[in-house]
Parts: C-alpha cells; structure tokens; sequence
C-alpha cells in the first residue's frame, strides 16, 4: 500500500523534490493543474503579486514578455541574454530587442515591460535608448495602467547620477500609470550578484502566472542569438600585439597610440562600428608603491570571489587601482576610522570632487592607518576590460584588429600618475607580446545599408577611429556615397591623426569634404561644433538627401555641443521650434540616421 497517498512512488516523489529547482516545481505545479483542469470552461490566472501590487489584483496570462535591453558598453545585453535564457528554460514566451529596434511608439500593445539599462556619462539614457525615453516623457505618451514592468540599472558609483537611467525610466512608467512588477535593482560596477538576483526576483514573480496559456502560445520566433566566434569577455583571446606606435607629435602634449593586434586563427569577426574590449593589469609600478605605502606583504593570501590569490596577484590582475569613487573613500573611512575622512564622507559635494583629483594610491598615503590585507581588498572594485572603438574594417585588414588610444597622464604633487588600461597598452605591453581581447557588437554605430547615402562624420580626438574603420570600409566596397569629416584636436602639427590616410581618401574621392577644427591654433578657439554651425546650409542640405549622421567623442562637452550645434542648425534651417527641433532629432535616431559613440 502506498502509504504517501501519492500517485507517485516514494523514489519519483524523492527525484523530483530534491533535484527540481523552486522554478522547476512552480512551473511543474502550475503546469500539471492546467492540465488536469483541461475539459473544464475556464483556466483561472495566477495573482502576480509584488512589493508595490495589492494583493487582490491580477494579471491576465500574457501572449508575450518583452525584454529591453539599453546598453553602453555590452552589459546590459548580456544580463538581457542571461534573463532570455531563464525565460526559454521556463517555457515562457517572450521577445529580447535592443533600445534601438524597440516599437515605442506601440508601447500600448505591451503587457509585461522589462527594462534593463546602463547609464551613459552624467546620469544619461544610453545613446540607443534615448529617442524611446524621449517618447515617455513627452505629451505624446499613453496612459499605462494596464502595463507591468521592472527595472535593472546599471551604472558605476563613482558617477556622481548613479544608475540615473534605470531610475529616469522606473519613475517616468509609475507616472504614466505602469505598475511595478519588482522593485528596481540598482547595480553598480561589480554588478553579477546583484544581477542575478534581480532575475530570481523576476522568475518568482512570473512563475505564479498560471502556466498553461503560456506553453500553449509560446512562439516560434524567439530570439536565437549567433556568436562571432567562441571568444568573449568570460573567454578572451590572447591576440599578438604586431604594432604599437604613437602618432602624435614628438612635441604634443598628447601621447596617442595606433595599435595593431593580431587575430590569426581567432574566427573572431567584426563590423566597423565595433568595439574592442581590452583586459588589462596594473602597473607594477604602482602595485609596488601601494605595498610600499601600506607595509602589507604581497605574498599574502587573499580571497576574492571564492577564489585564493596572493595580495600582489589580486592587486596587480583583479581589482581596480586607478578610479577612485565616493563609495571606495566612505568604506576606508571606516576601516581606519579617520575622523577627517568621515567628516568628508557625509559631504557627497566633497566627496565626489576628492574622488575625482585623489587616485587610490595617494588617499591611502595621505591617510594611513591599520588594516589587513583582505580588508583592503574587500573596499576596492573588480577590474573590468576597457571598450576601445575599432579603428579598422577586417574586410581591409584582414585578421587584424587596430586600435587609436590616448594614454592617460597627469601629475599629482609632482607624482606622475596614468591611466590603468591606457598605460598598460602604450608602456606594458611591447611589440609581440600579447593581451587578452573580446569583440563587444555595437549594432548602433553602422554605416547604412544603402552605400549611395551620404554621411557625415563628427569627432574630436581619439573618436576619429570608428570613421578611419568607416572610410577603410567604403573604399573597400567602392562606395559611390558621398562622405563629409568634420574633426577637431589642439594643433594642426602636432595632432592630425591619420593625416595621409584622410588625405589619400580626398585625392581618390572616396572622402568628399572635410573640416577641420584646431582649438589651441588661433587665439580664439574653434571647435567642430563651431565649423558644424558655419556650414549650417550645407548640413541641412545633405540631411536633406537623406544623409546619416555619426559623432564619436567626449559624452559630457563635445557630444552635448554637437547635439545643441545640430539643433540650431535644423531649427534654423527648417524653420521649426525647439520642440519641433527635438523631435526632428528623434525621428533621425529612430531611423538610425543620427547614432553617437560617445564616452
């Protein structure tokens, strides 16, 4: 006699309650109740019931989910990914697009919302998501009641606007009447943990939506993503570094490399427009100095993340020495209890100037005090890869990779301190010896399909890589369009880069105009946005014969006066108002024909 009363054996009860996940058996509940009840008139629907949702209301079973990812340097689409597949696993229908390729306009159509967004700059919406952000927060949004969503953000904490997109976004739906599906999650740097726990949320909220009606309508077109190739920022390729050169001039005050990387044998594939993600490590140097300053032994060992290194492994290979952040300051506050830096902690003004003009190293040689060595392992940040712009298009170069980076240097009380990836490419890194690399898609930054459109490039500085990659890339194909340069640095001699290239492509017609703007050549300064608003009829006119619109550069001054400098141009040109201006603007975005690659 079965004594369970079960209609399983105790040997199919164990199997199932000990190795199922509570994911598994929420939807096997679910699941095997919808089908028991088949014949019946009526499947009821589970309640969804979160932090902010009464528990009497109710959500229809849903035909779809919708997973927005906004991202800025590839996280958000990865932690997109990682939700997709937990969905999929659970039998869920759902779609996963990119900001950019979202309908925002048909957002009315949407039941279940999911956002996942970094932040750019300052507190900024990222460049693919800000014409769909634009749309919320305008008259022309819609009323949604009857929408349900939850927010990820992502940011860094050393912003002074911390997460600020993934908040702008979370308020903006509660206003326009969207409930709240979870609570959102604000993730900083160092954001796996938090992350992963954010989608346990979202799986325990959608596994009490009644599982039937889902694995009925479950579609055919789910999203099936295709790698480049098996390398990744979890699986680097160690790529052969064949030139590293620096091509401003001997007397700048500017050191810029063009760095070339080998990727024989890799398979791994790119577009111009792409980025490169770089792994790199600590100076020796300064790891040496740290150890110095803090009397610490670096052969003691450590834990990070599960993992047992030694003290100089970790600093050197692990975690981030060259940002300070507010977060960073408060907690060795704390831990040396020095009442200065305290008192400094509670002034968040303060506290994010000194972060900003006080590296790690000279805080803790300033302020000196008793700590072990996994205790100042435990307040610092993971070291995350740096994204470079691709300077190259493989159809020109083949099995190879370039690269255009400014080091990064500056003195601090006669101290030269750099930059952490940027020294290590230009000093740490000599001919032939390798670096770990992973290609980062940014479908956002793309040359158009149709090749007889015309378009116009603007950068400043090390943001003329993406349009050496573009101009490699026509002249490649043959390209009839027509391609206009507006670009700026300080000197004319010291610093046009790539000035032979730019010249060739003029001489063969494949680059068609070009402006120049040097800001240190002339007592008054001149900027590409002052040569953009000089040449205003010329920019309309081009915008006219459907031309797209590309800016690389600085987020904060450069990107921000183009933006204003374009705005005048069409409200001046077109004859609109500033609202007109804007949506004009937006309208460029959503077609793709006015894409950023700012940082």
């Amino acid at each position: 006699m079965n004594k369970n009363k079960s209609p399983f054996n105790t040997d199919q009860l164990n199997k199932i309650i000990n190795e199922a996940s509570p994911q598994q058996l929420a939807w096997l509940s679910g699941y095997l109740w919808a089908k028991a009840e088949q014949g019946s008139t009526s499947v009821a629907a589970s309640a969804l019931v979160s932090n902010e949702i009464e528990s009497d209301s109710t959500i229809d079973t849903p035909q779809n989910i919708t997973i927005v990812s906004a991202s800025q340097t590839g996280n958000a689409r990865r932690v997109a990914k990682e939700l997709s597949h937990d969905l999929d696993r659970l039998g869920w229908p759902f779609s996963h697009v990119h900001a950019a390729d979202f309908k925002f306009k048909k957002i009315e159509q949407e039941h279940i919302l999911i956002i996942i967004t970094s932040t750019q700059g300052e507190g900024e919406v990222p460049e693919e998501a800000l014409a769909f952000y634009n749309y919320l927060s305008s008259k022309k949004a819609p009323p949604l009641a009857h929408l349900y969503y939850a927010v990820l953000s992502l940011g860094d904490s050393s912003y002074v606007h911390f997460c600020q997109a993934g908040k702008a976004f979370d308020q903006r739906l509660a206003q326009l009447g969207a409930k709240r599906l979870a609570d959102r999650v604000d993730a900083d740097t160092d954001y796996q943990a938090a992350c992963d726990n954010w989608r346990q949320m979202i799986v325990d909220q959608l596994t009490q939506i009644s599982a039937q009606n889902l694995v009925t309508n479950k579609p055919n077109n789910n999203p099936i993503i295709v790698e480049t190739s098996r390398y990744s920022r979890d699986n680097p390729f160690l790529a052969t570094v064949n030139i590293n050169q620096k091509i401003t001039a001997s007397h700048s005050d500017r050191d810029i490399r063009h760095i070339e990387l080998d990727l024989t044998d890799s398979g791994i594939r790119y577009q111009a427009g792409d980025t490169l993600g770089v792994w790199y490590q600590n100076s020796l140097t300064l790891v040496d100095e740290l150890l110095s300053t803090t009397q610490l032994d670096g052969e003691t060992n450590i834990e990070l993340h599960g993992e047992n290194y030694s003290l100089q492994q970790a600093l050197v290979e692990k975690v981030e020495l060259t940002q300070n952040t507010p977060v960073i300051i408060t907690k060795y506050a704390e831990l040396i209890k020095n009442s200065e830096l305290l008192q400094l902690a509670d002034d968040k003004s303060a506290l994010r100037d000194f972060a900003q003009t006080t590296p790690i190293i000279d805080m803790l040689t300033h302020y000196q005090g008793q700590f072990t060595a996994q205790e100042l392992i435990d307040i610092l940040r993971p070291l995350t890869p740096r994204l470079y712009s691709i300077a190259s298009a493989q159809d020109e170069v083949g099995e190879e990779a370039h690269l255009t980076v400014n080091v990064v240097q500056y003195f601090i009380a006669d101290k030269q301190r750099t930059g952490g990836a940027s020294y290590f490419l230009a000093e740490q890194i000599p001919e032939q010896s390798q670096i770990k690399i992973f290609i980062e898609q940014n479908d956002n930054f793309r040359l158009p399909n149709d090749h007889s459109l015309p378009i116009i490039m603007i950068a400043a500085g090390t943001g003329i890589a993406p349009f050496r990659a573009f101009m490699q890339q026509r002249a490649n194909q043959a390209t009839k369009g027509e391609s206009w340069l507006l670009f700026g640095n300080p000197h004319f001699t010291a610093d046009f880069l790539y000035q032979v290239e730019w010249q060739t492509y003029m001489k063969d017609g494949i680059l068609t105009r070009i402006d120049l703007a040097w800001s240190r050549d002339q007592a008054n300064k001149i900027y590409v946005q002052d040569k953009l608003l000089a040449q205003a009829v010329d920019i309309w006119q081009w915008l006219q014969r459907g031309a797209y619109i590309y800016v690389c550069g600085d987020a904060n001054k450069m990107a921000k006066a183009v933006n204003n400098a374009l705005l005048n141009i069409i409200m001046q040109q077109g004859l609109f108002n500033e609202e007109q201006a804007n949506n004009y603007l937006d309208e460029l975005r959503s077609t793709k024909r006015y894409q950023r690659d700012i940082y």
